[in-house]
């Protein structure tokens, strides 16, 4: 049995825009208790989100609400459905609780994978409380505002054979296949992208996850968009996948542009 875990399982500031900015997997934290499950490579966590929090800090003084995440998403992953059900059937993917990297390598020790009893205690103990606090915040902003943004937002090494060809494009936006947000409000968005000197794409290898198809519900008030970066784009994507500011100065003003241009069209959908 493991031991209670003395780190909460997120971090959220409230903002006044009606905008929720969730990073569900920047999380750096593996409790003690389940550190001698994992493999050598495991520990270097190199699925992270790595700092998005420090990328988008800008949002706070937009006054964006900001739900983070503090646990590993080698624990669990909060954007995976609870009953793990794939996202995207018939490609490569990890699950609700990974047991491989994104390269294929195990990050468990031999018998040491999570079974069923440790899956769902680690769903009520870091998965719900996550999305428990992302609802509440949601309703909260949508009893403000009338509508809501959600963007969630996410990083990638921009170059992983095992899951995709080539270099993944710079802005990799994510709506369900259109479901999760109004397509003016994307287009307000997308339109700023193609200016913006990044490459794009829409709906591409990334859809959007959990979050973004369950919270994204454009008709009862809230529009959700996932964004997927390349890591290229503000870090160095090999170990210890240093943060460089140098390079992050140049694409925050577009980050912020986005969330501006979203957060804004999100009032005006259906005037």
């Amino acid at each position: 049995m493991t031991t209670p875990d003395v780190i909460p399982p997120f971090c959220l500031v409230r903002g006044t825009r009606p905008l929720l900015l969730s990073i569900p997997h920047v999380g750096t934290h593996l409790p003690a208790a389940l550190r001698g499950d994992y493999t050598d490579i495991a520990l270097q966590l190199a699925d992270t989100d790595w700092h998005l929090d420090r990328l988008y800090e800008f949002a706070h003084a937009m006054g964006a609400s900001v739900l983070q995440a503090t646990h590993s998403r080698s624990v669990i992953d909060l954007n995976r459905p609870p009953d793990d059900q794939s996202l995207y059937p018939g490609q490569v993917t990890t699950g609700l609780c990974p047991t491989e990297t994104f390269r294929g390598e195990p990050l468990y020790r031999p018998g040491r994978t999570p079974d069923a009893a440790e899956t769902t205690r680690r769903l009520g103990a870091y998965w719900r409380p996550y999305h428990d606090a992302l609802a509440a915040e949601l309703a909260r902003l949508k009893a403000q505002h009338g509508r809501v943004l959600l963007w969630d937002a996410h990083s990638i090494a921009s170059r992983l054979p095992r899951l995709f060809d080539g270099k993944l494009p710079d802005l990799n936006f994510g709506t369900a296949d259109g479901t999760s947000c109004a397509p003016a409000l994307l287009d307000r968005v997308t339109a700023l992208a193609a200016g913006s000197g990044c490459t794009s794409v829409i709906n591409g290898r990334f859809k959007g996850g959990h979050i973004t198809r369950h919270y994204g519900q454009p008709a009862s008030g809230v529009h959700a968009i996932q964004l997927e970066l390349c890591q290229c784009l503000y870090m160095n994507e090999s170990a210890p996948f240093d943060y460089r500011p140098e390079v992050a100065a140049r694409l925050q003003p577009t980050l912020r542009a986005l969330l501006a241009a979203g957060s804004d069209a999100v009032v005006a959908v259906g005037r």
